[in-house]
């Protein structure tokens, strides 16, 4: 198998030469911050995909439906976070082992089903990533990659309103 005009440093560390103007001497730990936050995402998306699966209760179908909506939009952001990295060239670790294996998202607790429970499991996801994502705003501020920047402030937002649906749940 070929890997063509790639530099081989590692399977996460492999770049493909570029025109894109940022920062040579910081493109890998650019890189190496988005790869983090694919992974992170995938996962909060695929944990709002069980719960979407798995909600039970009184309040079943809104849940669902709310579930379905949030995961599609932290899918939108998996694909927008994976394909800045292609864009630096680098090659985005984004299958679902790779994310399982770096993603920092807590496990879904087992055994939770019931409509609030679920909601409260969410919400505390949400917060965590959101938490991390608002770090890389900085972060990649730091390094000189403003759009990257741009990317994690529009996560950001997203995250934030996504939180603010799950836990007008859970107030009142």
């Amino acid at each position: 198998m070929s890997t063509g005009t790639a530099t081989k440093k590692s399977d996460t560390g492999t770049t493909f030469p570029t025109r894109n103007d940022s920062a040579p001497e910081n493109r890998g730990k650019v890189i190496s911050l988005l790869n983090q936050h694919l992974a992170d995402t995938f996962d909060l998306m695929s944990q709002t995909k069980f719960a979407h699966w798995n909600v039970k209760g009184p309040h079943f179908y809104q849940l669902h439906l709310l579930f379905d909506s949030l995961a599609e939009k932290v899918e939108e952001h998996v694909d927008e976070i994976a394909e800045r990295v292609t864009a630096l060239g680098g090659v985005a670790t984004g299958t679902a082992r790779q994310a399982a294996a770096s993603s920092r998202v807590p496990e879904f607790p087992a055994g939770v089903h019931k409509g609030l429970d679920v909601v409260t499991a969410l919400a505390d996801r949400y917060a965590a990533v959101g938490k991390t994502v608002r770090a890389a705003i900085d972060e990649a501020d730091e390094l000189g990659d403003k759009d990257t920047s741009d990317l994690f402030t529009q996560v950001s937002r997203d995250l934030d309103q996504s939180l603010y649906f799950l836990e007008s749940h859970l107030q009142g």
